[in-house]
């Protein structure tokens, strides 16, 4: 399809999507999910991608849903609204690659939700955070509520939730809501290096410990360890992953993977 909100650029085996609509700075709307879905339903049928990064255009990353479209809406559209989203995040969120967020401003609502998303956050030093819903006499409708208490814990995720407070970039980090804060010139660059260390990492294994680790995070400890050894197991033997890696260790070279 054509694509007139998302850009992607493709730079050795890592994708750059960029959410260019900075006119409204780079609010979800109807359209923006339609693309979503079809660019990542493109990108899962590619070999040749090893690493995703999201990241925004202008002076967001994305400022949260678009008000305007949401305004007119009863519950049944509300409801329709709030499972598109969460449908499009899952997508990113169970993607076979590891996805990345690059947050170059403000990631407000459905932003803050669209990043967290992602397998973890490397912030500009210009960037800020939040859930402001409650300011609108709304809730998050993306998974908000939920993931934020998964990822910087019930208290951190209240005390936001409740108050719509906004956070910058270094906050982000103390409580665990980001993983790295750089500074703005240097947001896709140092994001697009740490994408090339995990794809020379052994494609197979990287894809697992994303299936395996968040698969088990949503099962109790001796079902996450059982996965965890049926999927360890698959690496090994004549022609795996696995077996490339250790010969290359002992043979003191780089592995072929």
């Amino acid at each position: 399809m054509n694509y007139e909100i998302l850009k992607l650029d493709i730079q050795d085996n890592i994708g750059i999507i960029t959410i260019s609509r900075p006119q409204a700075m780079n609010a979800l709307n109807s359209a923006f999910f339609v693309e979503m879905n079809n660019m990542l339903n493109e990108l899962s049928l590619r070999n040749d991608i090893k690493v995703l990064i999201l990241t925004g255009e202008g002076k967001a990353f994305v400022a949260g849903a678009d008000i305007a479209e949401m305004s007119g809406m009863d519950k049944e559209q509300g409801t329709e609204f709030s499972k598109k989203g969460q449908c499009t995040f899952n997508a990113i969120e169970n993607l076979n690659i590891p996805v990345i967020a690059a947050v170059n401003g403000f990631a407000l609502g459905g932003g803050c939700e669209l990043a967290m998303a992602c397998d973890f956050r490397i912030a500009s030093s210009f960037a800020k955070f939040g859930q402001p819903e409650v300011n609108l006499g709304l809730i998050p409708g993306y998974a908000g509520t939920q993931r934020l208490a998964r990822l910087v814990g019930l208290s951190n995720a209240l005390y936001l939730l409740y108050t719509a407070d906004m956070i910058n970039a270094d906050e982000a980090y103390r409580i665990g809501l980001v993983q790295k804060v750089v500074e703005a010139d240097k947001l896709i660059e140092e994001t697009v290096n740490i994408a090339r260390k995990i794809a020379s990492k052994g494609p197979q294994a990287v894809k697992k410990v994303k299936y395996v680790t968040r698969t088990g995070l949503l099962t109790d400890f001796e079902a996450g360890c059982h996965l965890e050894s049926s999927e360890f197991a698959t690496l090994f033997g004549a022609g795996n992953e696995g077996e490339e890696g250790m010969r290359a260790f002992l043979e003191k070279r780089k592995p072929n993977w």
